[in-house]
């Protein structure tokens, strides 16, 4: 078979050129080095771009929503080319390097970064047939490459030999460590539903968007996941007020772009995959599979366009979070993690797996594709949401009444009108559980 451009740019636009150039070669074996090669490059070079992109968005919609005008200066009236503006400042700045730093550890940092970065789109199914490479495990591998990313920025605190910049380093490994955990627990839920840990699996098992089974377990992954990316309210990897700028105080430049473009490539990345574990990934009413009398197949540019859409509605709400919640203090940051959202996601996560047996075993006339299942799995999810927000209220109380008897001005809250009494007076009724007269 000859090559013809046209036919090449058509298996372009329908994202079958790999089959396309495949069908010219022939089956000589460096044809699939080769063919591996460009896709390899596809997928790493176009999140990189997308950066730009995903960056201007965010300063366009957190400036709408904070009542600012935005970047609007560079690229015309809308500020298009901002970011390259900001990509070629940083390259064109002065590289500083403290004395004495570990100068192997100082650069591998950000390049490490940006490789598991780019390493976890592999496993994501863009569009049918459309992915990286189909691993039968491939949940385990997106676990196994996002702990890298706690080696790099390891890698950035000790090598920068800044005593500011390693507690950064500390605090931020800490929190991702801890937040890992709900993460691969409610990831465990759409596994256990699609009875595989393959992207593609997970997205062909979802008729009905896994999202509507299991809501208390999507909202946990979402949380999990603006801990991970370090999102606000969860950003005190970057905590300027406390530490500078956390673990990358030493790093300017390109090597400090570098852990920002690492950064964006994980959200879009974590979008991308709440999107394919709950949303449904690409699958769009059944758009995704139309193939045209010709052979194009246009369903496959629908569901990346499906994709991209569910994508950038979770990243919507990555923005909204950033411009309206202040960030958590260290402390409120890991009791929220172990002491409530762990407990939570393992009590979710055992009832998903035993009522999902019970019901396939023993209900009659439910099947893993009819809604019976899924309007099951939902109330029980709920009434588990609903449980936990009941013991979460329960712990506040608690805590508003320690705080208040320990306060330097105490307001007895619980009985509206009651006068206020000093600290000395109420630590004394505390401690001998006597009443304590008015002023």
């Amino acid at each position: 078979m000859s090559f013809n451009l046209i036919e090449f740019l058509t298996s372009v636009f329908d994202l079958t050129a790999g089959e396309y150039l495949a069908s010219v070669w022939g089956n000589e074996p460096w044809v699939s080095v080769v063919l591996d090669i460009i896709g390899i490059l596809l997928v790493a070079t176009i999140p990189l771009l997308l950066v730009f992109v995903v960056g201007w968005i965010e300063r366009k919609v957190l400036a709408r929503m904070q009542d600012r005008i935005g970047p609007n200066r560079v690229g015309g009236k809308y500020g298009l080319l901002q970011m390259v503006a900001d990509v070629v400042k940083m390259m064109t700045k002065e590289m500083i390097v403290p004395a004495g730093a570990d100068k192997f550890a100082y650069f591998l940092a950000p390049s490490l970064a940006v490789i598991t970065s780019a390493l976890l789109f592999a496993v994501l199914p863009f569009a049918p047939g459309v992915i990286g490479v189909d691993l039968n495990v491939g949940i385990f591998y997106v676990l196994a490459i996002s702990s890298v990313s706690v080696v790099s920025i390891l890698l950035a605190g000790w090598g920068s030999n800044n005593k500011y910049a390693l507690l950064g380093a500390f605090r931020a490994v800490a929190q991702l460590v801890s937040y890992e955990v709900p993460m691969i627990l409610s990831l465990l839920v759409p596994i256990i539903l699609a009875r595989s840990m393959s992207t593609v699996a997970i997205v062909d098992a979802q008729n009905i968007p896994f999202i509507i089974f299991a809501p208390i377990s999507a909202l946990i992954f979402f949380i999990s996941s603006l801990a991970e990316t370090g999102r606000s309210p969860f950003d005190l990897l970057e905590a300027e007020s406390e530490i500078v700028a956390g673990f990358h105080t030493e790093y300017t430049g390109m090597v400090f772009g570098l852990f920002m473009a690492a950064e964006y490539m994980a959200i879009m990345f974590m979008c991308g995959l709440f999107a394919t574990t709950y949303l449904g990934g690409y699958r769009l009413f059944g758009l995704e599979e139309i193939v045209l009398a010709n052979g194009f197949a246009l369903g496959r540019g629908i569901g990346v366009l499906a994709l991209v859409l569910k994508s950038f509605v979770i990243f919507f709400f990555f923005m909204w979070l950033r411009g309206t919640l202040p960030r958590f203090r260290i402390d409120q940051l890991l009791n929220f993690n172990w002491k409530f959202m762990v407990p939570l996601t393992l009590v979710i996560l055992l009832s998903v797996a035993l009522l999902d047996n019970l019901i396939l075993a023993y209900v009659p006339g439910v099947t893993e594709e009819s809604w019976s299942r899924a309007v099951i799995h939902l109330l029980s999810n709920l009434i588990i949401g609903f449980a936990g927000l009941e013991v979460m209220r329960q712990a506040a109380r608690r805590q508003r009444r320690r705080h208040n008897l320990r306060s330097p001005i105490l307001a007895v809250a619980e009985n509206e009108g009651a006068p206020v009494l000093g600290a000395e007076e109420a630590e004394t009724a505390h401690d001998h559980h006597e009443p304590v007269p008015a002023h």
